[in-house]
């Protein structure tokens, strides 16, 4: 492991990488800053970009995005109580209080030390637990591989925003797309209705861009419809007394050190991510501190605890994806497309195979954290007025990168059209609160489960039930867990949907 780090190392040693993680990071930071735009969107647009760059400077580019974006969202969260990103949430319980006091810097100079520290802290413990579990993963065969790809997206599902149901559907939707165009085993070709463009399956990239960042460009514009006002004055960041002191820091590091943790072990599971990570973590600060009076009316604790957890996400969010092939979250899903783009297939045989190369984007992440503490710093007087910068001048930039990013990578006009089709049914789905990422996530799954499969029943001489049971008890206890975790979130479901109709408030009926 140690010599695949240090041939690593050397295959970092470019200027091109640090030059493309510095402009991520700074794009990052600006989308995140920017309330409506997300994260996940400008790293959508920017994937076509980075097939045509060397995978050790096109990856880290989107790394770098990544990074920056989910700190970005802390900015506007802080400063006019609107949070960039899903991850930034938490961030809005105690940030506007601080800046409404006039400690506004103070406030995102905590939150970027302690998305540095929390982000830092988790890249080191990714880059060494990922031998031990890619060690793990090459035990894994064809059976146990298809039953952990089920029971990843069943966990995405249950995890998904709206109902388990929807997320389900989704996923079941996303499974069938796939099957769209020529099978994995005997490459017949199904499903194309006698349509050529079809005969290759549907595009990756046009899905993506589709379902990710045009309803978001949408909501932007519906939003704009509605009010042409930027959003709220920025607060002061000039005043006297606003930096942060060292003893301030001090006095929450503890609480950054046990975000940093709960963000690690969230980071690790699918389906999870920076949201529930900066709850669990803001929480646990609140239920750990000798004055949980004070939390949501403008305390630092807050903050830092909110943003290290949300930031500790990052790195183990890459564990499953490179052992295992399985993204787990919707960041995961873009970095697995712009693996495959460069001929690197996540999974159990990658870090045997591209080991260096591995390490190489793994050290990368851990030195975006040093620029991203210092470009951050020396920007924060930037973002703060970008919070205010109308979207009516971003938005046309916008549409004409998701439709040129979408037509450049395979120059085929047919995927205009799969781009704009996509981009609707992400929006009525947004509408209708399905959400899209179990359906991504399945399209992605759907064609090496199929395989997998495919492999099991051949091995098991079509006698499945006993081959799982007998000579194959690993994959057996799998299946059991499978059961049981949809049994779970089933009886989850279930209870959550009989509390509402005992709720006279949700029902309609009067309260005693």
């Amino acid at each position: 492991m140690f010599e695949s780090i240090i041939e690593g190392f050397y295959l970092l040693a470019r200027w091109d990488t640090f030059g493309v993680i510095s402009i991520g990071l700074f794009l990052g930071m600006f989308v995140g800053a920017l309330p409506g735009f997300t994260t996940v969107m400008a790293m959508a647009l920017i994937l076509p970009i980075s097939f045509f760059l060397h995978p050790l400077v096109g990856i880290p580019f989107l790394i770098g995005v990544y990074k920056g974006g989910i700190y970005g969202g802390s900015i506007p969260a802080i400063l006019i109580a609107v949070p960039g990103t899903g991850a930034a949430i938490a961030t809005t319980m105690d940030g506007p209080q601080l800046a409404q006091r006039g400690e506004g810097r103070k406030a995102l100079e905590m939150a970027l030390y302690a998305s540095v520290f929390g982000d830092l802290v988790s890249d080191i413990i990714t880059l060494f637990m990922i031998t031990p579990i890619a060690m793990i993963a090459l035990l894994v065969g064809p059976p146990e591989l298809s039953v952990i790809i089920l029971i990843a997206l069943v966990i995405i599902a249950a995890a998904s925003t709206g109902a388990l149901i929807k997320g389900l559907a989704m996923a079941f939707f996303g499974i069938m797309l796939s099957m769209i165009g020529q099978d994995p085993l005997g490459f017949m070709t199904r499903f194309t209705f006698g349509s050529m463009e079809l005969k290759s399956g549907i595009p990756l990239l046009p899905m993506m861009i589709g379902v990710f960042a045009i309803p978001e460009i949408l909501a932007v514009l519906e939003r704009l419809a509605v009010s042409n006002k930027s959003g709220k004055a920025p607060a002061d960041l000039s005043r006297a007394g606003d930096r942060l002191h060292f003893h301030e820091f001090k006095r929450c590091f503890r609480t950054i050190c046990r975000s940093t943790a709960i963000g690690t072990v969230i980071g690790a599971l699918p389906g999870a991510g920076q949201s529930v990570a900066a709850f669990a973590g803001y929480a646990a600060a609140k239920k750990k501190s000798s004055h949980p009076e004070t939390f949501g009316k403008g305390e630092l604790e807050g903050v830092a605890a909110a943003e290290a957890a949300n930031n500790a996400v990052n790195g183990p969010t890459l564990v499953p994806l490179l052992t295992l092939g399985i993204p787990g979250d919707k960041v995961t899903a873009i970095l697995l497309g712009a693996f495959v783009a460069h001929g690197l297939r996540p999974g159990p045989q990658l870090l045997s195979e591209h080991g260096p190369l591995v390490f190489a984007l793994l050290l990368a992440m851990i030195i975006a954290n040093v620029m991203f503490l210092v470009i951050g710093y020396i920007s924060i007087p930037i973002f703060a007025r970008i919070v205010t910068l109308k979207r009516f001048y971003l938005v046309p930039i916008i549409v004409l990168t998701a439709f040129a990013g979408s037509y450049v990578f395979r120059s085929d006009p047919v995927d205009l059209q799969f781009l704009v089709l996509f981009g609707v049914f992400g929006y009525f789905a947004r509408k209708l609160d399905f959400d899209v990422v179990p359906m991504v996530m399945a399209f992605i799954l759907a064609p090496i489960l199929e395989y997998t499969i495919g492999q099991t029943v051949n091995m098991a001489d079509g006698n499945l039930i006993v081959y799982m049971f007998t000579e194959r008890l690993s994959a057996g206890a799998l299946y059991l867990m499978l059961f049981a975790t949809m049994g779970y979130f089933g009886y989850k479901h279930y209870k959550t949907q009989s509390s509402k109709r005992q709720d006279p408030v949700l029902v309609g009926e009067d309260i005693p």
